[in-house]
C-alpha cells in the first residue's frame, strides 16, 4: 500500500516545503525525508508517533532533531496523493495561523490540482 507525495506548488512556481527542506541542517533534513518516505509507504496508515491529524482535514509529519521539533503538514487528495503544504519549526504547538496557512493551500490545491502540484 504505498501512496504518490506531491508537493505544493505556488503561483509563483515554488514550492514551500522544498524550499523549507533546503533550509535544514543535513541530519534534520534526512530524518525528514525518512519521515516522507514513511507517508509514502504507508499512506493514511501512518499514526503517532511519526504523523498526526490537526483539524480541518490538516495532518502532519512528526520529525524531533535534538531539541527542535520538525513539522511538515499535509492532506489527502483522495485515497492516491498526499500533499506537502506547509512545514515548520516548533517549539511547543503549532501556531493557529500556521495550520491556517496549511488549510488555505489545500483549498487551493482542491480548486486546481494540476497547478498546485509539484513532483521531487
Amino acid at each position: 500500500m504505498s501512496i504518490r507525495v506531491v508537493y505544493f506548488r505556488e503561483k509563483d512556481g515554488s514550492a514551500p516545503v522544498l524550499d523549507w527542506l533546503g533550509s535544514l541542517p543535513k541530519t534534520a533534513l534526512y530524518k525528514c525525508y525518512d519521515r516522507i518516505e514513511r507517508l509514502r509507504e504507508l499512506g493514511h496508515q501512518l499514526r503517532r508517533p511519526e504523523a498526526d491529524y490537526l483539524r480541518d482535514g490538516i495532518y502532519e509529519l512528526r520529525v524531533r532533531f535534538q531539541t527542535v521539533n520538525y513539522r511538515v503538514l499535509y492532506f489527502f487528495h483522495g485515497r492516491e496523493a498526499a500533499i506537502l503544504a506547509h512545514a515548520i519549526t516548533k517549539e511547543d504547538e503549532i501556531p493557529t495561523k500556521e495550520i491556517a496557512l496549511a488549510v488555505e493551500r489545500k483549498r487551493r490545491y482542491e480548486l486546481n490540482p494540476a497547478k498546485h502540484t509539484m513532483e521531487e
